[in-house]
């Protein structure tokens, strides 16, 4: 656990920068909140209520220090049919249980899956998304839908996105071109689609409300599927975005107690009429490009955010979308990996078909985890056929013939043991055979059965055959799940 001098320090030792980006970021949650709760089937103050809440709460509970979450497409997405069937209230309690969900992968220490997914993958989940958040602009830039004078505003804002911090890094750009936009668009009176365009802001603070469900097994077994979905998908993707920032910021964090404090978020979320949520990508660059650092830059994102919707309602509905559309395309385009593309030519073919399958798949799919899982299929399809590639067996005879000794070098596994059969001749005519596995790994049961297989076989034509070298480990799994040496063995494997 994180000792208390270095909890203290992840809230104090950057405090102006934590503030500005925290305030920066409270703005691009906005317009996200309100199309969310829109793609879930629900009213916008849903989503804005959730991503306050969730930004507080994984500020203090998370494990990653200056990520940010909030309400997410990914998990909305997962909750349009359960709104459709049942209503509002089944999704706030499978909001709660989804968080509950979560917090037990915590607990039983589940974080660790995370260092099964490949760079490759982390590589296409990472453009995917970049391809994705500038995907969300294009409505935004509809000509059917809005003036010449938006190209105008979201060229001016991308101007001040990149050419203002060559003057000061002291305010961050993405806050300048809020203010300087909002201001234009106020004095001239401008006819653009604003943030109030998207929908009415609530007016009043969040209560603490119970889900009006009916407390029985039936409604469990309606909510579960769509919480489990939730759960698994909300941690793969804030797992996902920790590391990015992990290697944007040159540090390390505890995975499991980001799936803790999502949790604890979810569920807390869940009793105040929010949908559930997870770590976003494009708000965590948004926020480490603006300076920030700490859990004070999460914390003060969701509070600012309420402060906003709340109490300063009419003001932030008149910012022109195009400012936020500025922001989210300068994230798109510092998110997406360019260097990948060099490297198609540079990288193992393998690793560019995943990274390529990954990409591809998220932006069909418009769902991050089917991505992700296509991926690390498909690496570990790639690498269980590089490691069979190494498998070997060579063998050498008695002077008199009598006797052969095959020697097995690799890994021998359900990749291999189709080579491992064919090394035999079952048809020589020997008294021993002499299998020496010194070199070798025995992995699972297909590679127990084809040795089995290869006892068998030669023992039926009068061969004694004798199994030399094997390790602690390989010798564990043989002696569980081998049959070779039991009563009616041939029947037995035949039978599988």
């Amino acid at each position: 656990m994180i000792s208390p001098d270095a909890y203290r320090a992840q809230w104090t030792s950057n405090i102006r920068g934590d503030l500005l980006a925290g305030l920066v970021v409270a703005l691009a949650l906005i317009p996200e909140a309100i199309a969310f709760s829109i793609i879930a089937g629900v009213d916008p103050k849903v989503g804005l209520y959730a991503s306050f809440s969730i930004a507080v709460i994984v500020a203090i509970t998370g494990g990653r220090p200056g990520m940010i979450s909030a309400a997410t497409a990914a998990t909305a997405v997962l909750m349009v049919t359960l709104v459709k069937e049942y209503g509002l209230q089944y999704l706030l309690a499978a909001t709660v249980l989804a968080g509950l969900i979560q917090v037990a992968a915590g607990v039983l220490k589940l974080g660790f899956v995370m260092r099964y997914v490949s760079k490759s993958v982390m590589t296409g989940f990472v453009n995917a998304l970049a391809i994705l958040i500038f995907a969300a602009q294009l409505p935004e830039l509809d000509p059917r839908n809005v003036t010449w004078l938006t190209y105008v505003l979201v060229a001016a804002g991308l101007a001040i996105i990149y050419l203002f911090p060559k003057l000061t890094k002291a305010i961050p750009s993405p806050l300048v071109t809020i203010v300087v936009l909002t201001g234009l668009t106020l004095f001239f009176g401008w006819d653009v689609r604003t943030v109030g365009d998207m929908g009415a802001l609530p007016d009043t603070l969040p209560i603490f409300l119970i889900p009006q469900i009916p407390l029985t097994v039936e409604t469990l077994l309606i909510i579960l599927p769509y919480s489990f979905a939730v759960a698994v998908v909300g941690l793969l993707e804030s797992l996902m975005t920790q590391n990015i920032v992990d290697e944007l910021t040159d540090t390390k964090s505890d995975r499991n107690q980001e799936c803790i404090g999502q949790g604890i978020a979810n569920t807390a979320t869940g009793f105040i009429g929010g949908m559930a949520g997870c770590a976003m990508i494009g708000q965590s660059i948004i926020n480490v490009k603006s300076g920030g650092r700490g859990r004070l830059s999460a914390f003060f994102a969701g509070i600012s955010l309420l402060i906003m919707v709340v109490g300063l309602g009419d003001l932030v509905s008149k910012i022109p979308m195009a400012a936020l559309v500025a922001i989210m395309i300068m994230v798109s385009v510092g998110t997406f990996s360019w260097s990948s593309i060099k490297n198609l030519k540079v990288h193992p073919r393998s690793s560019s078909i995943v990274m390529i399958a990954t990409v591809v798949t998220v932006v069909y799919t418009h769902n991050l985890a089917i991505g992700v899982l296509v991926g690390v299929l498909l690496s570990g399809i790639f690498f269980a056929g590089k490691i069979a590639q190494l498998f070997n067996v060579t063998t050498t005879i008695s002077k008199d013939g009598r006797e052969r000794t095959y020697t097995v070098e690799g890994q021998l596994f359900y990749g291999s043991v189709e080579d491992f059969m064919n090394a035999f001749d079952f048809k020589e005519a020997l008294e021993k055979v002499i299998i020496d596995v010194s070199r070798a790994h025995i992995w699972d049961i297909s590679s127990v059965q084809a040795l089995d297989m290869a006892i068998l076989k030669f023992r039926r034509d009068g061969a004694e055959v004798e199994i030399v070298g094997m390790n602690e480990a390989s010798d564990t799994i043989v002696d569980r799940l081998a049959v070779h040496d039991k009563p009616g063995a041939i029947d037995k494997l035949m039978a599988h």
